[in-house]
């Protein structure tokens, strides 16, 4: 049975809410701590470990679950596509697609979405500019309620909200 998220809002923070079969874990995570982030974060090791156990055991009841993403291609997003999402995939067992197009495209594909109430991506990640458009259209939801409430489950209680620049 294929599972999907079903949303018009575009949260690039869902990418952390999810997926995990048996072959995704800690192994994969240690992998990506060392291939990608180094000493770059300001996590030490330990706790860099304990935020990927977190992502581990909360992706746990989505295991299997496959979600599409769109943004446009500049290089952030390339990087999302080419590494972020992969190693996400790995490390929780969401089969993440990430596909890169141009930023009239997304527009276009996001508009087209909360129009028609029809589900084109899952997320979409996209630029600040349009936050009038997500308004217009009431496709936007208040994280803080839906952190403390209905994602309390899949909101990491090491998140500094406080400290989070959007």
């Amino acid at each position: 049975m294929k599972r999907s998220i079903k949303s018009t809002t575009a949260l690039a923070l869902a990418l952390g809410f999810l997926g995990a079969p048996a072959w995704a874990g800690m192994e994969e995570a240690t992998a990506f701590l060392d291939s990608e982030i180094g000493e770059m974060s300001t996590l030490s090791r330990a706790d860099q470990e304990a935020e990927m156990q977190w992502f581990v055991d909360a992706a746990a009841p989505f295991a299997g679950m496959e979600i599409h993403v769109v943004s446009e291609t500049i290089t952030t997003h390339e990087y999302e596509s080419q590494v972020l999402a992969p190693a996400f995939s790995a490390i929780t067992g969401i089969k993440v697609i990430h596909d890169l197009i141009g930023e009239g495209d997304v527009v276009e594909k996001l508009q087209t979405q909360m129009q028609s109430g029809e589900n084109i991506y899952d997320a979409y990640i996209n630029d600040s500019d349009l936050i009038g458009t997500h308004w217009r259209y009431q496709q936007v939801s208040n994280l803080t309620d839906w952190m403390a409430g209905e994602g309390a489950d899949v909101t990491n209680n090491g998140l500094d909200v406080a400290d989070f620049v959007g």
